[in-house]
């Protein structure tokens, strides 16, 4: 890492700082959302009954409509406060307190489950927004994407500390007799301290760098927000850009959310041989973010994400098509490998065609944009698998045809273009 990569004042230990919540955060989305308890709450919460995949779904959707309704205003404020250091304190702590509340939500604790399922993701979610914001304060346009791709490859290599040290403990406690309702839940706890420890040095060494904006524009936070989705047409590529990322992402959240439960009921994976699915997706993953960040800077933005799309497409019909577990351990490979990179990509991108002093704002659309697919991508999944009886390899199909759709999306965004744009947005704001 190279000062000229950097914004000026930035120091190198406080852009480590900012990647360590990567680092942090990903425990959480690794082995509550993927790895370890989505599978537990179809067979062991509800029991395994035809709607178990269908519910684990709506849940994380309500959570993601709930993030959708406040993301931008709470960008908008943030940047009117210039409080996006005190918002992610507060994130953080809910995110890790619902998580540890999982410990409680054994079988037939269904009510208890979703709830904390639907906070802790809210809380970690929003605090994922806040966190990209800080991006384009820290690293200069060129260098965009090769910090977003450090975040992400630190993020993996986070969820795999945290993927480790859950099956170190499943391991123990199957040894000692102890079943699913005992170790999964311990996973939790366990996945919450983690979260909270590796967030301290973000949250202690890293700097706001934004100035309260003036008393009038502070107290009109909220109306800034319809002036922004207002004046969209003014910034096309984003605006393009938005809509393509709420079809390629509602692919890779149902990837995210239902590969466990896939997994599970297709090849009959316990938690333990999910677990090591996951590490190993993981590696790759972080392999992707990392080396894949310096590719974009080189061959483009918009390129870089349309290869990761054409993997996606890839990776689903190999699943699709998988008689067996090794081409199945192949596709999750190359999952890893894309899902990294287009990650990586994608907030790079947001940060290059987004305004620089409405940072959090148009982060806020982005996680808006996200949250959107969150909730469309998985409930098509679980749609999908509820109407057609439990056919997961069909619900796997149906809903790849996202990574298609945002293919065709992506065509229309120069990111040139599309930083010019910005500017000019930026400097009309000032003037006017």
């Amino acid at each position: 890492m190279s000062a000229p990569l950097l914004q000026p004042g930035v120091r190198v230990r406080e852009v480590w700082a900012w990647a360590m919540y990567d680092f942090a955060n990903s425990g959480y989305t690794t082995v509550v959302i993927t790895a370890v308890f989505g599978a537990y709450f179809v067979a062991g919460v509800a029991g395994n009954a035809p709607w178990a995949t269908f519910a684990w779904t709506l849940a994380l959707s309500v959570s993601y409509g709930l993030i959708m309704l406040t993301a931008p205003l709470i960008g908008a404020w943030a940047d009117a406060h210039a409080g996006k250091k005190r918002l992610l304190w507060l994130t953080t702590l809910g995110c890790v307190g619902f998580t540890a509340l999982l410990y409680w939500a054994g079988p037939g604790a269904l009510a208890l489950a979703i709830i904390a399922l639907v906070a802790s993701n809210y809380f970690f979610g929003t605090g994922e927004n806040l966190i990209a914001a800080f991006l384009p304060e820290l690293a200069r346009p060129r260098a965009l994407g090769r910090v977003s791709g450090w975040g992400w490859s630190l993020g993996y290599v986070g969820g795999l500390v945290s993927l480790a040290a859950s099956l170190a403990w499943i391991g123990w406690a199957q040894d000692h007799g102890l079943g699913a309702d005992d170790f999964v839940r311990v996973s939790m706890v366990i996945t919450a301290a983690l979260f909270l420890v590796a967030s301290l040095p973000t949250l202690l060494l890293l700097r706001e760098r934004a100035v309260p904006q003036p008393a009038q524009r502070a107290r009109n936070a909220w109306a800034q927000v319809r002036h922004t989705l207002g004046h969209l047409r003014r910034l096309p590529d984003l605006r393009r850009f938005l809509v393509c990322t709420v079809l390629y992402q509602a692919g890779i959240q149902a990837v995210i959310t239902l590969a466990a439960i896939y997994a599970n009921q297709v090849f009959h994976f316990d938690t333990a041989r999910t677990i090591q699915l996951v590490l190993v997706v993981n590696v790759t993953a972080a392999l992707g973010a990392f080396f894949f960040g310096h590719v974009q800077d080189r061959i483009g933005h918009v390129r870089a994400i349309a290869l990761t799309l054409l993997g996606w497409i890839g990776m689903v019909l190999l699943a699709w098509a998988a008689p067996d577990e090794t081409l199945f351990w192949i596709a999750a490979n190359l999952a890893g490998l894309c899902m990294g990179a287009s990650q990586s990509a994608a907030r790079a991108l947001v940060g290059l065609l987004a305004p620089p002093a409405q940072q959090a704002e148009f982060f806020g659309l982005w996680g808006l944009a996200v949250k959107l697919a969150s909730i469309l991508g998985p409930l098509t999944y679980g749609a999908a698998s509820w109407i057609s009886a439990g056919d997961h390899r069909r619900a796997l199909l149906v809903t790849g045809s996202f990574f298609v759709a945002g293919l065709v999306a992506l065509r229309g965004v120069e990111a040139g273009r599309g930083w010019r744009a910005a500017q000019r947005f930026a400097r009309d704001g000032r003037e006017g």
